[in-house]
């Protein structure tokens, strides 16, 4: 900072208010206090430690939203003081109203802090300060620093929802994913496909190069798949070596087309099978869609795209195929 910058003067804290002041500059927990005016009037250790940012340099001022985004926005604290608290559900990834009349704001987020570069998941606590009519004086917010546990959540939760093997959606996702986008397209009244991809001879493959053999070249094909999506689909490893596609709003010939190009682009791994009149590693694919209507259920289209598969199968692999009656409906 340059010598001759004036630094803002803080606002006194009042005189009856000091002994609470002097207990929050020492308590351990990041802790600052914002007035009616939106100025900072306390900023304690814990907070310089956790932001990077001393205290002279926010004291005073509105600026102290730098010292968590590289954009102005609202704190938690801000919100309360300015009436906004409707507004967190877009400013936080979680939140809650408290108190006995819902005037505290309880919210998490990912922030970037500026000073230090660190990105960390903070879990603030915003609460009212009154004066003996009740009127609000200022706001404090107290901020914990909740980076590793909600890591640890983000490492269970991918446990549950991703398939060791290839690092797709599991089974378990993909039910989710597909009951989830069903009623989403019902509501909106539109199409949803779905692929059923499963690699053609895969017992010949493992007979000739073993499980490590089989594991590896079904990662190479997962990676094919997923390479074909856009960033609102969802491929899972359905069970085995049979791969599903959810596809949103999406109609039949779209569908059609990306299975096609799954399917080439499989074939161009170039991934040898000699058990096979191909001599490479091929996959078949069932498409089916649907336009979902409320007397209708998810298990229908995954039924229709596997007798598509079938089909497929039965007509000498290494293709797609369509519903017999190929319509939008199923």
């Amino acid at each position: 900072m340059n010598s001759r910058q004036r630094l803002p003067t803080p606002t006194p804290a009042p005189e009856h208010h000091g002994f609470a002041f002097k207990l929050l500059e020492l308590l351990a927990i990041p802790t600052f206090v914002v007035d009616v005016r939106g100025k900072v009037i306390l900023w304690n250790r814990a907070c310089e430690r956790l932001t990077g940012v001393p205290a002279y340099q926010v004291l005073g001022t509105a600026e102290h939203w730098r010292c968590f985004y590289d954009r102005a926005r609202p704190t938690a604290a801000d919100l309360l003081l300015q009436g906004r608290s409707a507004d967190a559900p877009a400013l936080f990834e979680r939140w809650s109203l408290g108190g006995e009349r819902g005037q505290s704001l309880c919210a998490e987020n990912w922030c970037l802090l500026p000073r230090t570069g660190h990105r960390r998941y903070l879990a603030v606590d915003a609460s009212p300060v009154q004066d003996s009519e009740g009127r609000m004086i200022a706001a404090i917010e107290t901020v914990r620093d909740m980076t590793e546990e909600k890591q640890a959540r983000q490492a269970l939760e991918q446990l549950a929802t991703r398939d060791a093997l290839t690092g797709l959606a599991n089974r378990r996702c993909f039910d989710e994913t597909l009951h989830g986008e069903w009623q989403r397209a019902q509501r909106h009244q539109q199409p949803l496909s779905l692929l059923m991809v499963d690699v053609d001879n895969f017992k010949q493959y493992n007979d000739a190069y073993g499980h490590v053999g089989g594991d590896t070249c079904l990662q190479r094909i997962a990676t094919a798949v997923a390479s074909e999506m856009r960033a609102n689909d969802l491929v899972a490893r359905y069970g085995g070596e049979e791969f599903a596609v959810v596809l949103p709003n999406q109609a039949l010939k779209g569908a059609a087309i990306v299975a096609e190009r799954i399917r080439c682009r499989v074939e161009a791994l170039q991934l040898p099978n000699l058990g096979t009149g191909k001599r490479v590693v091929t996959v078949s694919i069932g498409a089916a869609t649907a336009l979902p209507a409320p007397e209708s259920l998810p298990a229908q289209l995954v039924a229709t795209a596997d007798a598509a598969l079938y089909r497929a199968k039965h007509m000498g692999r290494n293709r797609i195929s369509l519903p017999d009656d190929c319509t939008d409906q199923v």
